[in-house]
């Protein structure tokens, strides 16, 4: 009798693992590229780097980003972007990665970040005018897919003290950044590392 039931609960328990969506990616559901220097930081940051994984969890994917060589304790911004450097035409936000007493930092993102990342706007709409810069209204855009990377400094203090331009720009939360560091254009413009996760 115990056995039986001993055999019953393994197999419902089977039943359900089988069930769960898995956590990790299967065998070429992943895809790993480096980041480079940025035009801007070349001078102040000869040595920065990073090195970014994305791993395929079925509905989504996980964007492992590990930078290197960056002044310590500083933040810094991740965005996906249309093209890698100026004009970088449509970016999306993604979130922050804040460096160690070393330099290094890692930051881990979850969306979609293959071949179908994309942003369009159907048609105008009215948008809040949340900080000073803010448009009251998008254009309408058809489908633009964004395959590209770039880290800026979050702040244009930090890359002063940095000794890099302490050239302010929008790339943060506050749209109160300081220039880019990292980026793909290492990548052609129209064939983005994301683009690589298929």
């Amino acid at each position: 009798m115990k056995n039986t039931v001993l055999a019953v609960a393994l197999a419902v328990v089977a039943g359900f693992t089988g069930m769960a969506p898995r956590a990790s990616a299967a065998t070429g559901d992943s895809v790993t590229f480096f980041l480079k220097v940025s035009a801007g930081a070349a001078t102040c940051l000869p040595t920065a780097s990073g090195r970014v994984t994305i791993s395929d969890l079925g509905p989504v994917q996980n964007m492992h980003v590990e930078v290197f060589n960056l002044p310590a304790k500083t933040e810094f911004a991740t965005f996906l972007l249309q093209v890698p450097k100026s004009p970088f035409g449509l970016a999306w936000y993604q979130g922050d990665i804040v460096t160690n007493a070393e330099g290094k930092g890692v930051g881990d993102f979850v969306g979609i970040f293959s071949k179908e990342t994309f942003i369009q706007a159907p048609g105008v709409a009215p948008a809040p005018v949340v900080f000073p810069d803010n448009a009251s209204s998008n254009p309408a855009t058809r489908p633009v897919q964004i395959y590209h990377m770039g880290i800026w400094f979050a702040d244009s203090t930090e890359a002063g003290n940095a000794n890099c331009p302490s050239t302010a720009t929008n790339f943060d939360g506050d749209h109160q950044a300081g220039i880019q560091v990292l980026n793909t254009s290492n990548f052609p413009n129209s064939h983005g590392p994301l683009l690589n996760l298929q």
